[in-house]
């Protein structure tokens, strides 16, 4: 409404002029319908545009509706899913055993000892046999120029291990870095079981209260034919319950420094008899041992393997004791102290020292560049190589990264 009109005050409709002083005369019946012409021209003119305005407005507003649908429609058709919390999830590694660095079975480190058991290595007791279930094996010089095997085992347990022979001096050195263990063993000349008895060892001795261990393996002859199970050992023995504490360092990553094809094998000498070769497997990801080229085969077929090879040069002397008929001499091993050191793991090789300062602790392995080397996760193979042997592998020293033959040995 205008600001100049009144609702009081109503506007005459069109067409009829307004009544009063100085109004105009009526209009003639022809002005009139003249006038109702154009009016009724006027009014279809109105009615039209209106209805043009009408239908333009509609138009509009539905296009805008349309465009607000089509454009929530395209909307929802490119937003992404509401997001979902998730709480990433890592799987807690679980507990490793304490001598290989491989995961615990089902997950929990059993609860006893390690156990070592005294292992034959002349041709007449071969095939040995649970080799390849003990978590660390060290194989020791004794008298003749041949060697004996000690296989310690924690995590596994194997119902057959043999065949089981005398203790040697050297085993006291060997067992007393593992934290009270059990040692099995078939005997010895005194001067060794006083050894052992002074050690901190719990000496089972299967000729005497141990006997009851012993499995007699069928086909084999005395001194070869005796056996044990594991279970049964630890059984002798059940108040002891800890675990021992590790003697090595574990990567799965093989430490920097090293010359690919280095340790692809290793060659030991011990003696005609004990000619060692430790050959890597890419196909088994794993080393195999021979003696003068023949696969050393255990009882059931298998070869042995380890994940581990660590060659440790050791001063050696003819002892006093005798150790047998023939008249041989106890072989001893300094334990303690350094000397040339080779770890072999994952077909690479590196060179360095080992050192021990007694025979409760275990050695600190060191590469040449003075960094500590870490084992590959698995079981491992301990040689104590008689200083004067010549331990050959194919690649140059890992540390030094030089290529060629590697020998270590000491004077």
């Amino acid at each position: 409404m205008p600001d100049d009109q009144s609702p009081d005050s109503p506007t005459p409709p069109a067409g009829i002029p307004a009544t009063g002083a100085g109004a105009a005369a009526p209009p003639t019946r022809k002005e009139l319908r003249q006038q109702a012409e154009r009016s009724g021209k006027k009014g279809k003119s109105s009615a039209a545009w209106m209805i043009t305005l009408s239908v333009v407005g509609l138009l509009v507003v539905g296009g805008v509706v349309a465009l607000v649908a089509t454009s929530g429609a395209k909307t929802a058709s490119v937003q992404p899913a509401a997001p979902t919390t998730t709480t990433a999830t890592t799987t807690p590694a679980g507990p490793s055993c304490p001598l290989t660095g491989a995961p615990a079975p089902n997950g929990t480190v059993p609860a006893r000892p390690a156990l070592g058991v005294k292992i034959g290595n002349y041709p007449g007791d071969r095939p040995s046999a649970g080799l390849n279930q003990a978590d660390i094996v060290f194989e020791e010089p004794v008298e003749g120029a041949i060697t004996r095997l000690v296989a310690v085992f924690q995590c596994q347990s194997p119902a057959l291990v043999g065949d089981v022979r005398s203790a040697r001096e050297p085993d006291a050195g060997i067992m007393s870095q593992l934290s009270n263990p059990l040692l099995a063993h078939a005997g010895g000349i005194d001067p060794v079981l006083s050894l052992l008895k002074s050690s901190p060892l719990t000496d089972l001795n299967i000729l005497a209260g141990a006997s009851s261990a012993v499995i007699t393996q069928p086909g084999r002859v005395a001194p070869y034919a005796m056996f044990v199970s594991t279970t049964s050992l630890w059984a002798l023995d059940p108040s002891d319950t800890t675990p021992p504490a590790p003697i090595f360092q574990y990567s799965k990553t093989p430490p920097a420094g090293y010359v690919a094809g280095s340790g692809t094998s290793v060659h030991i000498p011990f003696s005609s008899s004990s000619d060692v070769t430790w050959t890597w497997s890419p196909t088994a990801s794993t080393y195999l041992r021979s003696y003068s080229g023949q696969p050393d085969l255990l009882i059931g077929g298998a070869q042995t393997a380890a994940d581990n090879i660590v060659v440790m040069t050791v001063q050696t002397a003819t002892g006093s004791w005798v150790e047998n008929e023939e008249g041989g001499h106890e072989v001893l091993v300094t334990s303690t102290g350094t000397g040339p050191l080779v770890v072999l793991r994952d077909g690479v090789a590196y060179t360095g020292t080992w050192s021990r300062t007694s025979t409760t602790t275990p050695a600190t392995l060191t590469a040449t560049d003075g960094t500590p080397i870490t084992l590959t996760p698995g079981n491992t193979w301990v040689e104590l190589v008689p200083a004067g042997i010549t331990v050959t592998t194919p690649g140059g020293p890992a540390a030094a990264g030089a290529a060629g033959s590697t020998t270590t040995s000491a004077p």
